[in-house]
């Protein structure tokens, strides 16, 4: 049995947690991308093609994720909160 000690240590969590990563799926098929990224066909085809994150073999259409991924980031907006105030 693991002692508390072990549980509560960042360096071996931070290992699980890579580890993880790296076994989420590298490619989406459609389906799957529009439930994950929670967009329309027509817009996740349209973005995943100015992306450069479609693979298509044999009539099988797939997805990218971390090319997908680092083009939606350049979307991101910085928030509009002002810090200090709740």
């Amino acid at each position: 049995m693991a002692s508390e000690k072990e549980y509560y240590d960042l360096e071996h969590r931070s290992e699980i947690r890579e580890g993880a990563r790296k076994l989420r799926r590298q490619y989406l098929r459609y389906k799957e991308a529009e439930i994950i990224y929670s967009m329309s066909h027509k817009k996740l085809l349209e973005l995943a093609g100015k992306a450069g994150a479609i693979f298509r073999m044999d009539g099988t259409v797939l997805i990218k994720r971390d090319i997908f991924d680092s083009f939606l980031e350049q979307f991101r907006e910085e928030s509009t909160l002002k810090r200090g105030r709740r």
